[in-house]
């Protein structure tokens, strides 16, 4: 089964690409890896949720994000190298949460990333991961994503 069709038995699919904020492209490809720039929790052209998490943003929407987050990085690698089944290997993730001082649950917010990598490439899902809590994302964003990978 292909990662697209993976994503399809779980309802879920590969967004088109969001236009970056900046000056930046979504990913790029260096020889057998690609490097995702950070993805936002974009749907449809539109944030998810806006503000911290632990305050505005509760954990459970805020690992939403973090999937959505997930779902975009994976459209900016399909987009460098045309199909998600090139993809042998999730090598990285690098989560980044605005939360409030008093929040300690990054480790469950990035597993929203981890959770679905693994649903969707199985055993070559499994990888290297950081979670870090910062005050503040572009756009007020709850939640960005980078996702580096290994091709075939």
């Amino acid at each position: 089964m292909t990662p697209e069709e993976r994503l399809a038995e779980l309802g879920l699919s590969v967004p088109q690409v969001a236009a970056p904020v900046a000056a930046y492209v979504p990913a790029v490809r260096d020889g057998d890896h690609v490097l995702t720039s950070g993805q936002l929790p974009m749907r449809e052209g539109s944030l998810l949720a806006t503000g911290k998490v632990g305050g505005e943003v509760s954990l459970e929407t805020a690992v939403e994000c973090a999937r959505q987050c997930a779902l975009n990085a994976l459209a900016a690698i399909r987009a460098e190298v045309g199909e998600l089944s090139a993809v042998t290997r999730v090598v990285k993730v690098v989560a980044f949460v605005a939360s409030t001082s008093d929040f300690t649950a990054q480790p469950q917010v990035a597993n929203g990333v981890s959770e679905l990598l693994g649903e969707v490439f199985g055993e070559a899902g499994v990888h290297a991961r950081s979670a870090v809590g910062v005050p503040v994302l572009p756009l007020d964003a709850p939640v960005e994503v980078e996702l580096t990978v290994s091709l075939a």
